[in-house]
């Protein structure tokens, strides 16, 4: 029977799985983690060279397997073209992303190394499902190998139009690599109208109506199957937290103040500084609500070792401290804001008690933490969401209040909306807001997608040309 085999930049703690803190793509998948299930991943550690034998551990009968990477490809594919190039430049921010060819060549090398260590495992009918920015040439790696097996390839974060992909040097190759998948999964039909753009401009193929196109004597399908949340699991987790003592410490700590929270990784596509900004504008501009309101952001640090996200933690912490020592008073603190990492729990709980959750990234793939705090709602007394136009969960989640996070006003005018909003527009927009993120939801996701690889026919003989070669494959 073919097995799924899941291939992803990191690898879940598998005495983490269930567990509050297991890892945002560990829960989201949890309904494919059944027994014969393969997920092969970066270790975490670093050695003195890249591993391309996996350590492997089972657990439930789930085969988790690691590798090692050497410190300089560790340099070259995780901080130089994982996430100095590829992550700003898809997320459209070119003036924050650097290119250096020889991190180009690191990335490929490792990527390399996941396809060498994949092909001794895997099956003739295994499913192969690959993951996000970090890894999109190793489907072109497998097929030199000689693999053939079915593969897709799921894009968790935005895809750039070819204006902004264009500016990558290696652009045309990293296309070509990636259409040796044979589903591509985005989150949104923006994402993959950019993507089939890319590949109408830049390597002359017309796509299908349907999103299909030719290629090198094979097919490939796109697909969009945005991601989701447990969400009956992460009402119930809700429920329980707020009993919690950390989620009453926070409540009587409001003495009736209404709660506003956002949580995010410290990162730069999350829009921060804006959204300190705005909150400034709000209290200046609507001095009724001071004294009457607590924002709380989470900031988890990401990606310390990398020059951008050190610059944006002491802005941060720059902006929190003249907000509150402009607007304090003696017994009330405007703004809370902490880079301690908080478990989903005590996270669940503080959803369940926020009349606001402000969720403002300037460009997301998704965006679950929209969801979750909709999901973690009382569904008779609840919060009202703000969302940015440009977070992947704006596509389905329309009842929302939604903001150009780029316009400070808009931003504060939202949060004193949000604040007098009347209880049955609350309700409505809940209501509504809730059946889509049920509908939507992490089975939802882990089903479409499997299914569209499953229906993958078999491969022809072709002959795959990447990196200056050419890949023949048997049919």
């Amino acid at each position: 029977m073919a097995r799924l085999v899941i291939v992803a930049n990191r690898v879940p703690n598998p005495d983490e799985q269930g567990n509050p803190r297991a890892g945002g793509l560990a829960v989201a998948l949890g309904d494919v983690l059944v027994p014969g299930t393969i997920w092969l991943g970066w270790s975490g550690a670093r050695a003195a060279v890249t591993s391309t034998v996996p350590r492997i551990v089972e657990d439930r009968d789930v085969t988790y397997a690691t590798i090692d990477l050497g410190e300089a490809d560790y340099r070259s594919y995780y901080q130089g073209f994982s996430n100095g190039t590829l992550w700003p430049l898809l997320h459209m921010m070119p003036g924050l992303t650097t290119y250096h060819r020889e991190d180009y060549i690191g990335y490929r090398g490792v990527n390399r190394a996941f396809a060498q260590a994949l092909a001794a495992m895997v099956d003739a009918d295994d499913l192969i499902w690959i993951h996000d920015y970090q890894l999109l040439t190793v489907a072109a790696e497998l097929r030199a190998l000689g693999v053939q097996n079915r593969i897709g390839f799921f894009l968790h974060i935005p895809f750039a139009p070819p204006e902004i992909f264009e500016i990558l040097p290696p652009a045309k190759e990293v296309l070509r690599a990636l259409c040796a998948n044979d589903v591509i999964g985005f989150q949104t039909e923006g994402d993959r109208t950019a993507f089939l753009a890319c590949i109408k401009a830049l390597l002359e193929i017309e796509p299908l109506p349907d999103g299909r196109f030719p290629i090198d004597g094979r097919e490939v399908r796109t697909i969009v199957t945005p991601i989701g949340i447990d969400s009956e699991g992460f009402s119930r987790l809700a429920g329980r937290a707020v009993l919690r003592a950390e989620t009453r410490r926070m409540t009587e700590s409001l003495v009736g103040r209404a709660l506003m929270i956002g949580v995010d990784r410290l990162d730069y596509t999350k829009g921060l500084p804006g959204r300190f900004g705005a909150y400034e504008r709000f209290l200046a501009s609507y001095p009724q609500h001071r004294r009457k309101i607590s924002y709380l952001q989470i900031a988890a640090l990401s990606r310390s070792d990398v020059e951008h996200y050190d610059e944006l933690r002491n802005e941060l912490s720059h902006k929190a401290g003249d907000i509150n020592g402009a607007y304090s008073d003696f017994d009330w603190v405007p703004l809370r804001y902490m880079t301690r990492t908080a478990s989903r729990t005590a996270i669940a709980g503080l959803y369940r008690v926020a009349r606001i959750g402000l969720v403002t990234p300037l460009r997301d793939g998704m965006n679950l933490v929209a969801k979750e705090y909709v999901a973690a709602q009382n569904p008779a007394d609840p919060g009202v969401l703000i969302l940015s136009r440009f977070a992947g969960a704006a596509a389905e989640m329309t009842e929302a209040v939604l903001v150009n996070p780029f316009d400070v006003d808009e931003v504060a005018n939202a949060i004193h909306i949000a604040l007098t909003m009347s209880d049955d527009e609350r309700l409505s927009r809940h209501d509504a807001l809730l059946a889509k993120v049920y509908s939507s939801s992490a089975e939802a996701y882990c089903t479409s997608f499997v299914a569209a690889l499953r229906d993958v026919r078999g491969i022809p003989a072709i002959e795959l040309r990447y990196g200056g070669s050419t890949i023949k494959m048997r049919a």
